[in-house]
């Protein structure tokens, strides 16, 4: 790695150790494939340490500083992990790890599931936009979904005006696609008897687990806190807060990136830091 001062989002040498190999096993694959047999001009840390500077501070790519990489060679390497679904595979292969450190078995048995509408800003094409009449936000809905842990399963970007049944059930059968083990699952009031008939044809046990109506202002509902809290620890990096991303998939990719972020962290016992004290 280049040696420069580290910025706070740069990744330690123990969760280098998680998430390097498959990356180093990634650029050598391309580099078996160079009729020239040049060796890499580029050292994969340094561009997955831009890349968490990006999801973290929420900056644009042409405006990364200059001790990293250039932007147009990170976001080469970002946009072929983000189609070939490397930050995918790494939280799947980081949640494993979590659930076992905490000891459960590596396959989850129940989720919890979860949207969230965002503004957009003036990247995203109009046509991957919509309105959210409930919430009266012009922009996407993240569709996600966690284990008991919080730990990220699956995450589905659509435009807003999808409904919450429609955006779950998508995310129904992407997770029992890549779980087979769930059999249970909690959401909130927002999904109707379409998503749980959906969930039954799956194998899944769909429970809606409504708010507390006697009870004004916050309050914590059962299981569904969980996913709350997780899209609490999204929040934490900026990219996040608005959805900038022109490709939904990209929208997809910078969440996978902040919770191999948050989960890597868990895995190794390090803090992740809030924006607080930090001015």
């Amino acid at each position: 790695m280049t040696a420069r001062r580290a910025y706070p989002s740069d990744i330690s040498d123990a969760r280098w150790a998680l998430i390097g190999p498959t990356l180093t096993a990634w650029q050598q694959a391309r580099l078996d494939r160079r009729p020239t047999g040049e060796p890499a001009r580029t050292d994969v840390r340094d561009v997955l340490n831009a890349i968490f500077y990006v999801n973290r501070t929420g900056i644009p790519w042409k405006y990364l500083p200059h001790d990293f990489p250039p932007h147009t060679t990170v976001y080469y390497y970002y946009a072929a992990w983000r189609d070939e679904g490397i930050f995918a595979q790494l939280n799947v292969d980081l949640t494993a790890l979590a659930r076992v450190k905490a000891g459960r078995d590596p396959q989850p048995t129940a989720a919890v599931i979860d949207t969230q509408s965002v503004k957009t800003s003036s990247n995203p094409p109009t046509s991957t936009q919509g309105t959210d009449a409930a919430k009266k936000i012009v922009g996407r809905k993240r569709s996600v979904v966690t284990d008991t842990l919080g730990l990220l399963l699956v995450v589905i970007v659509v435009a807003a005006s999808v409904t919450e049944n429609r955006a779950g059930i998508q995310a129904l059968d992407q997770l029992k696609a890549a779980y087979p083990t769930v059999v249970k699952t909690w959401v909130d009031a927002g999904f109707k008897n379409q998503f749980v008939e959906h969930a039954a044809t799956l194998g899944i046990d769909a429970e809606i687990v409504p708010r507390n109506t006697e009870t004004r202002g916050f309050h914590v509902v059962k299981r569904r806190w969980v996913v709350e809290r997780s899209l609490g620890w999204l929040m934490l990096h900026r990219r996040l807060a608005r959805d900038y991303e022109t490709r939904p998939s990209s929208s997809e990719a910078m969440i996978h990136i902040a919770m191999i972020d948050n989960v890597s962290r868990r895995i190794t016992d390090e803090t992740t830091p809030t924006w607080r004290g930090t001015y």
